[in-house]
């Protein structure tokens, strides 16, 4: 049946192909120097694709900005006048009929609707597509390409099979048909950009796919947050969430409190409160492949040890993001009754994301790659504002997380409890391995997104004009 559903999702392209054939008139010799950049998923959750955009705007390229409009995108991207936003109709799904029914309907009508978006565009020199995922805007992007004349880079960010994996198991039919899908169309692309080095040989191996590596770096806005701005924050968020509202009141009368940062009205000088909680921060898609109770079962270690006479501060826990998993977390962490500890799980602004980063002590990372070859990118942020990390293994984390230099890596709930009571004792003070590694990420000077994406992706695109 799943075979059937693919060969009539084809029948369905060529169908609509063939009805939209007198188009290709639209297809003059122009197009140079547009590139339409595109994901079958959120803009506003997509910020590599964002960048991306924002890179060839800022080489003069007219960029198409393809994709859902869900969340908000970064306001660079909203401001630039050389990127267009390019919504595709969201399909929220089918709930008639069996599930493989439904879904092979929901890949029809998403390869349509991409279809006839990226036909509507001016014809672009190339488009340049995220991956995962790929069914069905793989293939759909390669039939505009061909329509276009134009030339297909695909964004290798993991592998939309493994990600299937995690709820079907590897051996599901879906699974097979998904990752025969994948290395059939992804050898149809003209160009190949990767996460890793380990995801560039795999492609190469396993696909005879060749691909460049681009490494996630943070955008230029991503850096530590001086105190001001720090109480600006703490204020805004102490609106709608308790763990930032102060825990006492002003000795000073004149004084702004929240509950990290203090500032006299006076003289407008801002100071961080004594005694104030450390600040951990952790971001996620809320997706199988990151255990938050993990993090749980450690903060409850970490609550013990408080209650054992340990040395520790409090702790807020901030943990941002959207995702299918959210509510179950919520009804988890409702369930735990902290006295030293508190939790909470803000949706931010994007411009809001980068200033609690480089406000934050610690940054704690539970992403598991679905094919062990992808890196998470909110490690590459939390680095980019120097914000040690505690990461969760898995096999190719090296890449970025160096183990006691920028941060720890664990495998479990009981190592990560013990590399938090490490850091924090005798927090706030400045010494310490949380303090070197601030230190280490300080003097690292590594690369930002435009100077990697100039020196990688720049060559290629001026290479074939």
């Amino acid at each position: 049946m799943a075979a059937g559903g693919a060969a009539l999702a084809l029948g369905a392209l060529l169908l609509v192909l063939a009805a939209l054939v007198w188009w290709w008139r639209r297809a003059a010799a122009g197009g140079a120097g547009r590139v339409c950049v595109a994901v079958l998923g959120d803009l506003g959750r997509s910020p590599r694709m964002q960048y991306h955009a924002l890179s060839l705007a800022r080489h003069g390229r007219g960029v198409a900005l393809l994709g859902y409009l869900r969340d908000r995108p970064h306001g660079d991207v909203l401001r630039s006048g050389n990127i267009r936003l390019v919504p595709v109709a969201d399909l929220r799904g089918l709930r008639v009929g069996p599930k493989l029914f439904q879904y092979v309907i929901k890949v029809i009508v998403q390869a349509i609707q991409l279809l006839y978006t990226m036909l509507k565009i001016d014809q672009p020199s190339y488009i340049l597509l995220q991956n995962p995922p790929g069914l069905p805007s793989i293939a759909v992007a390669w039939v505009a390409c061909l329509f276009w004349r134009s030339k297909l880079i695909i964004d290798w960010h993991n592998y939309g099979y493994t990600i299937m994996s995690l709820s079907h198991g590897r051996n599901h039919p879906v699974v097979q048909i998904a990752k025969w899908y994948e290395k059939l169309f992804g050898r149809l692309s003209d160009y190949n950009l990767c996460v890793t080095n380990a995801m560039k040989e795999d492609l190469w191996v396993n696909c005879n796919i060749k691909a460049v590596t681009l490494y996630d770096k943070p955008a230029s806005y991503f850096k530590e947050t001086p105190l001001e701005f720090q109480h600006q924050l703490y204020m805004k968020l102490a609106k709608d969430y308790e763990p930032f509202k102060p825990r006492t009141e002003s000795v000073r009368s004149n004084a702004e409190m929240s509950a990290f940062t203090e500032m006299d009205e006076k003289n407008g000088h801002v100071i961080k409160t004594r005694g104030r909680p450390a600040l951990l921060i952790s971001s996620t898609s809320w997706t199988e492949d990151e255990d938050f109770s993990v993090l749980l079962k450690a903060l409850q270690d970490y609550e013990r040890y408080i209650s054992e006479g340990v040395k520790l501060p409090s702790l807020v826990c901030v943990i941002t993001g959207k995702g299918p998993l959210k509510d179950y977390y919520n009804g988890l962490i409702n369930k735990l009754h902290f006295k030293h500890i508190q939790i909470c799980t803000p949706w931010l602004e994007a411009e809001d994301y980068p200033l609690l980063l480089g406000s934050a002590d610690l940054g704690v990372c539970l992403h598991k790659s679905s094919s062990g070859l992808d890196l998470p990118m909110k490690v590459v942020d939390m680095f980019g504002c120097c914000l040690p990390v505690c990461a969760i293994y898995f096999e190719c984390l090296h890449e970025l997380v160096k183990h006691n230099e920028n941060g720890l890596i664990f495998r479990d709930s009981n190592e990560l409890a013990e590399q938090l009571k490490m850091l924090f004792l005798g927090f706030p003070t400045l010494e310490g391995k949380l303090h070197n590694f601030r230190k280490n990420l300080r003097a690292s000077k590594q690369l930002r997104w435009d100077e990697s994406w100039d020196q990688t992706v720049l060559p290629l695109l001026r290479q074939n004009e």
